[in-house]
């Protein structure tokens, strides 16, 4: 069963036993997440949601993603600045989707 979901403003596609990577979640880890904003399930498309439809996962563990480094400079002018940004995310194992 597939399905297509809507969290921290992107959508993710999963099936059951997937493992995905979202924006952080306020849950702890070894504790079950619920995601009711519904897309897509198995051939039956929402407008927007689809009703009833939810899918459950399993957090496995928050961290943060590889530091990026933000570069401004204006040409010309000697301004340099050097910045550094790690996203912070959450380790979700897809446990079933419900319809």
């Amino acid at each position: 069963m597939k399905a297509i979901f809507v969290t921290g403003g992107k959508q993710y596609y999963v099936s059951e036993g997937d493992v995905i990577y979202v924006e952080k979640l306020d849950a702890e880890a070894g504790s079950d997440v619920e995601f009711s904003n519904v897309l897509y399930v198995d051939g039956k498309t929402g407008s927007p949601y689809v009703e009833g439809a939810k899918v459950v996962g399993t957090v496995e563990k928050h961290g943060k993603q590889k530091k990026i480094l933000v570069f401004k400079y204006r040409p010309k002018k000697k301004y340099r600045k050097t910045q550094g940004h790690r996203q912070p995310y959450t380790k979700v194992t897809i446990k079933k989707i419900v319809k």
